[in-house]
């Protein structure tokens, strides 16, 4: 390693540059903390680790996301980094983009980082249709992991979930309090495993109370939300529940520009209570995911296996909660 980069690395850690050449020369005298610093920095840093410590796993775990344009995700990265911090690890955060870097091209990269584990949230696991070889793959590794919120099954992984079956039911119980009897959802694609879980609970709770459900699905975005609300609205609903805040914000747009008011014609709920959800016009009622705890069960979950503790193969079910605001009224006369 040149003068250069052996300075930058012993800046990062804080320590001099003849403990770093140690480190990189399998030298003693340097403590277990110090040595691990130098080798995550030189990960972190992009700077190949010496052929003899290539086959150490980095204290860097994988935090894969889909998107950072729904708050949800970029509060849960918070969350997750915060815990993975507090252990020690430093998060590598991997975001995928339409039509740029796949989930499974994020994997090959974090591979090649020697990476300790991975928590996935909202990834290709949640798509029944998606290619699932690159989890396959990290079996095979046996590369520890975690995934949040409604894997299709035999995923072989630890799971961490909000309950959508309870999420909906609050949501559908408390329209259907306010004398709603035509109500829509707003779903994500068919092949979405919490969708499909949202649906079934739905369709449930609308044959026991006795009102009509109108269904349609979208891309999560504003405009996925938008252009299903209006399919929603030409049907004659009065409510809709969403599997997304942006898709409930894109609902609200919806019915403005169809000439109605919320929540005086339509009322509307969310699905996550992200941040800022207390500040759009009106304030939306929505159903909050305790990310905090989630997030913090995840770690665990890795932080054990990276530990070498066995963990249940199995989903940890977390209980949401409605929270009740602006845009939710009785249904109109």
């Amino acid at each position: 390693m040149t003068q250069r980069r052996l300075a930058e690395v012993a800046a990062k850690v804080g320590v001099s540059e003849a403990t770093v050449s140690r480190v990189l020369n399998g030298k003693p005298g340097v403590s277990d903390a110090t040595r691990s610093a130098v080798l995550t920095a030189l990960d972190v840093l992009g700077y190949e680790r010496p052929t003899q410590l290539r086959g150490e796993r980095a204290r860097l775990v994988g935090l894969v996301l889909p998107e950072l344009q729904n708050p949800i995700f970029p509060a849960f990265a918070d969350v997750v980094g915060n815990a993975l911090a507090q252990r020690g690890f430093t998060p590598v955060l991997c975001t995928r983009t339409a039509g740029g870097v796949t989930e499974a091209d994020y994997l090959e990269l974090l591979f090649e980082q020697h990476v300790s584990g991975v928590v996935f949230a909202g990834g290709q696991y949640a798509q029944a249709d998606a290619s699932h070889e690159h989890y396959r793959q990290m079996t095979r590794r046996k590369l520890p992991a975690v995934m949040v919120n409604a894997a299709i099954d035999g995923i072989g992984f630890p799971r961490v979930s909000c309950d959508d079956a309870v999420a909906v039911e609050q949501a559908f119980g408390h329209l259907v309090a306010l004398g709603h009897v035509r109500i829509g959802a707003v779903l994500g694609p068919s092949d979405h495993m919490p969708s499909r879980r949202k649906l079934t609970a739905l369709t449930s709770c609308a044959a026991a109370a006795g009102v009509e459900l109108f269904e349609e699905h979208a891309m999560f975005s504003l405009e996925g939300g938008q252009a299903a609300t209006t399919r929603l609205l030409h049907r004659g609903v009065t409510a809709i529940v969403c599997a997304s805040d942006p898709l409930a914000l894109g609902a609200v747009r919806a019915v403005r520009r169809h000439g109605l008011k919320v929540p005086h014609d339509v009322s509307v709920v969310g699905y996550d209570d992200s941040p800022l959800m207390t500040c759009t016009e009106p304030p939306l009622t929505t159903v909050r995911q305790p990310i905090e705890a989630m997030g913090r069960a995840a770690v665990e979950l890795l932080a054990n296996q990276i530990a070498g503790t066995p963990v249940p193969d199995e989903e940890l079910l977390f209980e949401p909660e409605l929270v009740v605001r602006s845009s939710t009224a009785p249904a109109p006369r």
